[in-house]
């Protein structure tokens, strides 16, 4: 998986490329635990992003909550296999998801 990070001031943006699992979950959350100090708009870009598993969950979860006391934090460019898992879930309740 490649995370390309853009910081705007206190916005920043993780866009991920391929798949998020078990394998590649400890990476994005070492990313985002580097990143965060003076966030307060967090974007995730799943445009290029195949798949999540419940590793990487787990780390939008985790990061969802630390955003909610820091500022806010969004999912855009969710594809259609992605979206279903966040369904099934819930997390599509959760998270804050934008088209």
């Amino acid at each position: 998986m490649d995370i390309i990070k853009t910081q705007n001031g206190s916005e920043l943006t993780l866009a991920l490329k391929g798949r998020l699992d078990t394998t590649t979950a400890p990476q994005l959350e070492k990313e985002v635990g580097e990143s965060l100090k003076g966030v307060k708009d967090l974007t995730f870009d799943f445009k290029d992003l195949e798949y999540i598993s419940s590793a990487g969950l787990r780390v939008l979860l985790s990061t969802q909550k630390t955003m909610n006391k820091q500022g806010t934090m969004s999912v855009a460019n969710v594809n259609d296999t992605v979206m279903e898992i966040f369904d099934v879930t819930g997390f599509s309740d959760i998270l804050n998801i934008r088209k």
